[in-house]
């Protein structure tokens, strides 16, 4: 049998982040099952001025998959160029994943084009409109909606939130896990690594700062007198997308300089597992969310998470057994943190069960069925 041909439009090598690894991930999948993948990435993903962090780009290794810099986010021409190029080589499928309605005319565009009877379009939805909205997020989306056959939505609020936009075919298929990033070490050598005073009990926010994600709701939480009673700190372990001096000004206005551990800089893929295994509990603080990517990195390394109760995070996060689910309120995250460390609940077995539901190959075959 002939293996299908599939391309994926999307952010990878040289571009670092989540979305780099969840479409490197995905494509090793693909390979795994037989299937010709290339993913074209962009040679312009977003323009400096528009990007928040210090660089865009990766110092990891290129993985092992065929990556070409094709796309030029600005370019209408270039769009034009690779639509064409696409239509010629008739790939069976051309997956496009969406996470902001900037990317919404390039993608859309080169989709419109590349689109045929040899080709089916799918899309995978992040978000359908940005947590930090702006003017024209949803006639840009509505654009590239447009370019699409069927979804695959990664949490049942995105579902929802697609159905304003189009009546089109949506499966559901939750964010699988980010296995990618190695094998947890012991805890004793993550905390000597990262020069962590192994007296003191650690949780930890990871990922870029950004404002939605409710960090200044977790520096408020600190300042419960009962966390420092019990000698937990917060290991903050990501890049400033926002503005930095806020967050240093609430450390500083809550008395909790003592209990913060800041490490502000982009962590590269080979660096997180000693974080995650330094920590004993992953809190997401999030003020608004669909879904995150964090959410499965904990869970490739087997930690409880505390999650507020936005979006899809509760979805994935089965209170009183992969952790517990609170208002995004710093009153309800530090109870819920002085709530693991006293509960005698089995996380670990629960995690260990709960993960299986979050397979690779489970995603590989919903965007079958699309095909199909």
């Amino acid at each position: 049998m002939k293996k299908k041909k599939i391309v994926l439009l999307g952010t990878a090598h040289p571009f670092r982040g989540g979305l780099a690894s969840y479409n490197e991930r995905l494509a090793e999948e693909f390979v795994k099952e037989g299937y010709e993948f290339i993913i074209y990435t962009f040679t312009v993903q977003y323009p400096n001025f528009l990007f928040p962090g210090k660089t865009q780009f990766s110092s990891s290794p290129k993985p092992n998959l065929v990556i070409e810099r094709k796309i030029n986010s600005v370019n209408p021409f270039n769009w034009l160029k690779i639509g064409l190029e696409l239509r010629k080589m008739k790939p069976d499928v051309i997956i496009s994943k969406f996470w902001i309605p900037f990317i919404g005319p390039s993608l859309g565009t080169i989709n419109k084009i590349a689109k045929s009877k040899q080709t089916k379009i799918i899309s995978i939805l992040d978000n359908m409109i940005p947590h930090e909205k702006r003017i024209g997020d949803k006639l840009l989306a509505r654009y590239y909606v447009s370019s699409v056959d069927s979804f695959i939505a990664m949490s049942d609020s995105v579902q929802q939130d697609l159905k304003e936009f189009t009546t089109k075919k949506c499966l559901l298929n939750p964010h699988p896990l980010f296995d990618n990033f190695g094998e947890s070490i012991p805890k004793a050598k993550a905390l000597e690594t990262l020069k962590l005073d192994p007296s003191f009990k650690y949780i930890m926010f990871f990922g870029f700062i950004r404002d939605y994600k409710g960090l200044d709701l977790l520096l408020e939480a600190m300042q419960d007198k009962r966390l420092e009673t019990n000698k937990i700190k917060l290991i903050v372990a990501g890049e400033y997308y926002s503005n930095e001096q806020k967050y240093l000004d609430l450390i500083k206005q809550f008395g909790i300089e003592s209990q913060i551990e800041l490490f502000t800089e982009f962590i590269p893929n080979e660096e997180v597992a000693t974080y995650f295994s330094a920590a004993d509990l992953v809190v997401q603080p999030y003020k608004t969310a669909t879904q995150s990517g964090i959410t499965q990195i904990a869970y490739h390394f087997e930690k409880p998470m505390v999650v507020t109760d936005v979006g899809g995070l509760k979805e994935i996060v089965p209170e009183n057994k992969v952790g517990f689910v609170v208002k995004p309120e710093p009153k309800e995250l530090a109870e819920a943190i002085l709530k693991f460390y006293a509960s005698d609940i089995d996380f670990n077995h629960f995690i260990k069960e709960e993960k299986k539901k979050y397979s690779w190959l489970r995603l590989v075959q919903k965007i079958e069925e699309l095909i199909a």
